[in-house]
């Protein structure tokens, strides 16, 4: 029997979340290796795993898997989810891309300056109705939520993360130890 595959990430949904999503759908149980501390992820970072020094990283089949968007497509070929030909991988590609822009704005949304917090929340949800949810609610949502296994994935119990709250967000500026000032430039800048 194949081991487990291995999720290596802060205890939060960030850019790993997709990856547990899809895990669900295609019925495959896996192991979490959560950072607690700063020293947790630089001793991940000293194994030479991981590549980039950023997650989220995933180990299965003898390889230490980083990017999100690979380990979501080697995940979908794997188990036979992405799609039966070009033309389907290109669809999956197209959702799954709009997806990665709205979580961008989403998860950066926490580190925004305070001043400009009521700003970039009014963008993101101008930018979600109008853009993104129009799109998922053409079907695809409730094709999706029928799936026995993401059912199962939705309830509670399940390895789904929750949103993340204060005391998460600082948990994980404690563990990637980020300069806030720094990042909360970089924020803004990308957002406007």
């Amino acid at each position: 029997m194949a081991a487990k595959p291995k999720l290596y990430y802060f205890d939060g949904r960030g850019r790993m979340e997709s990856v547990r999503w899809l895990l669900a759908a295609a019925g495959v149980e896996y192991e979490e290796v959560l950072f607690e501390t700063a020293e947790d992820f630089w001793n991940l970072i000293k194994s030479g795993k991981l590549m980039y020094d950023q997650v989220p990283m995933v180990e299965m089949d003898g390889m230490s898997i980083v990017q999100t968007r690979a380990i979501l497509k080697y995940i979908a070929a794997k188990y036979n989810l992405y799609g039966k030909d070009l033309k389907e991988r290109t669809i999956i590609d197209m959702y799954v891309e709009g997806m990665r822009d709205l979580n961008d704005m989403i998860m950066l949304f926490p580190f925004s300056l305070p001043e400009e917090k009521q700003k970039i929340l009014n963008y993101i949800l101008e930018r979600a109705t109008q853009r993104f949810f129009p799109v998922y609610e053409k079907e695809f949502k409730a094709r999706v939520s029928k799936l026995p296994r993401i059912q199962k994935f939705l309830q509670p119990g399940s390895p789904r993360k929750p949103p993340m709250d204060d005391a998460s967000l600082e948990a994980v500026k404690k563990i990637f130890k980020m300069d806030k000032s720094l990042f909360l430039q970089h924020v803004n800048i990308q957002i406007k």
